[in-house]
């Protein structure tokens, strides 16, 4: 049993890491400051004897013992992290530098969750991890793109200053259960709409592509690299290498919902990527790492999540 920390433990990903990690016999602090976390995401957790819960906002110090630190804290989706964009940056750079302290001063691995905005808009297709990206520093993402981009850098450095023991990884777009509802990603828009029998929104003319990646398959990856040997530091993309166009996410949900929406179209948002799709030529090699849930298998199980919220907020 080890002792570890997750930030962002009460997110999306968040919460589907407590629960493998505890289901694996570990002990684990989950810390979260709920600006995007909900308790409803870890409530059938609380009673575990091997988990606790701690409000706490990573951009100031904590101190606690543990062997392992998971960070996630951050808002990932343009909604949330454009709300308060000098919180967004703060909540990578200085919730890096406090969480680094704490894994220097407990000489704990520490693992960060980047991401594959780090590439921008890629000029490289696929992304391998050597791409080092095109991002726009003085947009309206790079509140997040610069800030994840500098939380590599803070990592990166603590591991050759202070030979800490670091993990990166760069995840491309996930979904499953416990997405926000209203989080502005693709998935959670098209399905939610679906479910409202509202239009479906597509930005462009709907060919840009997205890769979608399964929660359960994320975490898998994420666990495994996490016991990878001391020295490999990645960055690591994971993700699903499938590469999806909007249209053809926008006509698997209508398939799989049904009912009236319609497609309507929408202009593109400022600096939004055309292409994204991870190279996981290193996860396969490293890691014996491929994702194996289909999308239309996912969706079908985040539909059914989506829909049992969406009944028990009519009904509340």
């Amino acid at each position: 049993m080890a002792r570890i920390l997750v930030t962002g433990g009460a997110g999306f990903l968040g919460s589907h890491l407590c629960d493998r990690l505890l289901d694996d016999g570990h002990d684990v602090l989950c810390v979260d400051n709920f600006f995007t976390g909900s308790k409803r995401n870890i409530a059938h957790r609380l009673n575990h004897p091997y988990f606790e819960l701690m409000r706490h906002d990573v951009t100031f110090p904590l101190f606690v013992e543990v062997d392992q630190i998971y960070n996630l804290a951050c808002p990932a989706s343009p909604v949330h992290y454009q709300h308060d964009p000098v919180q967004t940056t703060k909540t990578s750079v200085h919730g890096a530098i406090n969480m680094l302290g704490l894994a220097k001063r407990l000489r704990a691995r520490i693992f960060q969750a980047s991401t594959s905005e780090v590439y921008g808009d890629p000029e490289v297709h696929p992304q391998p991890e050597g791409y080092w990206g095109r991002v726009n520093p003085i947009g309206i993402r790079s509140c997040y793109d610069e800030g994840k981009r500098c939380a590599e850098t803070l990592f990166f450095d603590y591991h050759r200053q202070h030979n800490l023991d670091i993990k990166v990884v760069r995840i491309f777009n996930t979904y499953g259960p416990r997405m926000h509802p209203n989080d502005g990603r693709v998935v959670s828009n098209f399905i939610v709409q679906a479910l409202r029998g509202e239009d479906i929104t597509i930005y462009g003319d709907g060919q840009q592509t997205r890769s979608f990646c399964y929660v359960d398959d994320l975490i898998e990856g994420f666990v495994r690299f996490m016991n990878t040997e001391a020295g490999f530091t990645g960055p690591m993309n994971l993700g699903n290498p499938g590469e999806f166009t909007m249209l053809q996410l926008a006509e698997l949900v209508l398939k799989l919902v049904g009912g009236p929406s319609k497609l309507v179209f929408r202009p593109l948002p400022s600096d939004d990527p055309k292409q994204r799709q991870p190279d996981i030529a290193l996860a396969k090699s490293k890691l014996d790492w491929t994702p194996k849930v289909a999308l239309e298998d996912g969706l079908k199980e985040t539909i059914a999540y989506f829909r049992r919220t969406l009944e028990e907020g009519a009904a509340a």
